[in-house]
């Protein structure tokens, strides 16, 4: 039974996210806006984590399974895409590089700043 709560849990915050995302006029997706939803209450404890921890656990677990759709609908537009593969590739590539390199100035701005707060704290002690 707490296998089906979490879920539903899960699949209302996905479906708040939905109508939400159409309310924007599909500005950000809806599954997007699901996820910063259920942050959030989990964050301020309005869901008990525990509570979908197994659902996502499994959902986590077999993601591929999510991809599948994703792929088929390659394969669909092969045609399409093969006659423009290495402008995908060039941008596949870009973007993965921009995303690494964000990514880690990000790390570093946060181990930065949490490295100077942690020192402040410190001299305010003696």
């Amino acid at each position: 039974m707490k296998v089906v709560n979490g879920f539903a849990i899960i699949m209302a915050f996905f479906a708040l996210g939905e109508a939400a995302s159409i309310l924007m006029g599909h500005f950000v997706p809806g599954s997007v806006v699901g996820m910063v939803l259920l942050f959030a209450a989990l964050c301020l404890r309005w869901v008990d984590a525990e509570s979908i921890r197994p659902v996502a656990k499994f959902l986590t677990s077999n993601m591929i399974l999510l991809f599948i759709p994703t792929f088929i609908g390659i394969i669909d537009t092969w045609g399409l895409l093969s006659s423009s593969l290495l402008e995908w590739f060039a941008v596949v590539v870009l973007t993965t590089v921009a995303v690494m390199a964000s990514t880690g100035y990000c790390v570093q701005a946060v181990e930065w700043l949490r490295t100077r707060l942690t020192k402040k704290g410190e001299e305010a002690r003696q």
